[in-house]
């Protein structure tokens, strides 16, 4: 809450409460029938009126002051959402386009790491080797495979040779 609406609001609840002794005052004076001090009873009522509504208006402009300041923030942090939105759009845009454009990287694993290889996985594993079997891993070996980032398997072209020793 604003400054101004706060001091309005405090203000013109103040007047309004002090407003209450001049009418009590003027209304002893009333049964009494003092004229002069009903006048000055009045006077000082007016004045705390006019004062509670000096201090309504000053609530008032702080209100719109308060609105003002909330929609800007609001404007600002819709701004930076559509702002973060299209980073992020050109982001995803980018790695689409990565993906699409065939940059892929080739392993080839030295006899060293393949007779490894073949070590762990007999030991390890106590599977029966037949001839359709060994084919395939032959073949395997004789092409590279190459991983998109996405994960699907893609041949090479025979002009492009990549490799990366490990």
């Amino acid at each position: 809450m604003h400054a101004k609406t706060m001091e309005g609001l405090v203000g013109a609840s103040t007047n309004m409460e002090l407003m209450n002794t001049p009418f009590r005052v003027y209304k002893e004076a009333r049964r009494r029938g003092d004229t002069a001090t009903m006048e000055r009873a009045m006077g000082y009522a007016g004045d705390c009126a006019d004062k509670a509504e000096e201090y309504r208006k000053k609530a008032e402009e702080g209100i719109k002051e308060d609105a003002k300041e909330a929609r800007e923030k609001e404007e600002s942090e819709r701004e930076n959402a559509i702002q973060r939105h299209r980073e992020e759009r050109e982001e995803f845009e980018k790695r689409i386009e990565e993906n699409r454009s065939g940059q892929t990287d080739t392993v080839e694993i030295s006899l060293d790491g393949k007779a490894e290889c073949g070590k762990n996985s007999g030991s390890d594993q106590a599977e029966p080797k037949d001839s359709a079997s060994e084919k395939a891993t032959e073949d395997a070996a004789k092409q590279p495979v190459i991983y998109t980032k996405t994960g699907e398997v893609s041949r090479p072209e025979p002009s492009a040779k990549l490799s990366v020793s490990v």
